[in-house]
């Protein structure tokens, strides 16, 4: 019995089956003498719903997995020539494709009788961001035996080995399940988890409808504060402009009075003139009496 064999048995079933299987594992071990195999059996964890269901990604969907570390790579090689333009089309190409990946988890869950709630999907989703910006993470990812979920901002790689069952299981390649073999995938008539996601579907629905209508009425308070201030802008300008229009007629009325006035000061200085010429004549006139 090989130890990669056994991981593949203990985290390929669905997690209700995980304790069950882990012990006739352990059990075949003891059964050969295999004492450190069946010790290694024993400490495997149990994963969590989310690290099940992104370890069923890794079989099930493996092409699509495929483009989330092609992905990653472009995105590196973008931010190290720092091309923004380039940056921002595969950062929503990474959203896409996460989003659809874990919709697929989801649908993958529910094949098997597994229920994923939204707050599982979100880490589903976050573990697969966290593959692409994160090279430990993507390690981990890889082998399709995670046991726990992550989100990571990529500013420091996390170390993969504590992210899955064991030490020895990075660089262990999870098998692909090929198409020829899903057809013989059971899919069990789990009503009461059918309607429990159906339900999940539901209150995600509303939620969103609710955010949705919540935004709504936070933009047409928006509009109708911006309308008033409009109205208030536009009732002031009309007041400025009364007011403009009075000035105007103002200084039309002062400059008709200043030309008037430049009129008045014109003829002031020619009779001023004539005034001190008559004064200049008389003088003259009584110096040749005397």
């Amino acid at each position: 019995m090989e130890f990669a064999e056994v991981l593949e048995q203990v985290y390929s079933c669905v997690p209700g089956d995980f304790m069950s299987v882990r012990t006739e594992a352990e059990k075949a071990a003891k059964g050969t003498g295999d004492k450190a195999l069946a010790a290694d059996i024993k400490s495997l964890k149990k994963p969590s719903m989310g690290a099940w269901a992104v370890n069923q990604l890794v079989r099930w969907e493996a092409d699509q997995i495929a483009e989330v570390f092609a992905l990653a790579a472009q995105l590196r090689i973008a931010a190290n020539a720092l091309d923004g333009a380039q940056l921002r089309d595969l950062t929503r190409q990474r959203r896409q494709l996460t989003a659809a990946l874990t919709t697929r988890a989801r649908q993958l869950a529910l094949e098997q009788g597994q229920r994923i709630t939204p707050a599982v999907a979100e880490q589903i989703e976050d573990t697969l961001t966290a593959a692409m910006i994160d090279a430990g993470v993507e390690q981990a990812v890889r082998t399709g035996l995670l046991v726990t979920t992550i989100a990571s901002t990529g500013l420091e790689s996390t170390e993969p080995g504590l992210l899955v069952a064991h030490g020895d299981a990075i660089g262990h390649v999870a098998p692909r399940v090929e198409p020829s073999k899903r057809a013989l995938h059971a899919v069990p008539d789990n009503t009461a988890v059918r309607r429990a996601a159906a339900l999940d579907a539901l209150k995600a629905s509303q939620t969103a409808f609710e955010e949705a209508d919540q935004a709504l009425r936070a933009a047409e308070d928006r509009a109708a504060e911006v309308e008033a201030a409009l109205l208030q802008r536009t009732a002031e300008l009309d007041e400025l402009q009364r007011k403009l229009a009075d000035l105007e007629a103002e200084i039309e009325t002062v400059s008709r009075q200043r030309d008037e006035a430049s009129l008045d000061v014109e003829a002031s200085r020619a009779d001023s003139a004539r005034a001190i010429e008559a004064r200049d004549q008389a003088q003259r006139a009584l110096d040749r009496l005397n």
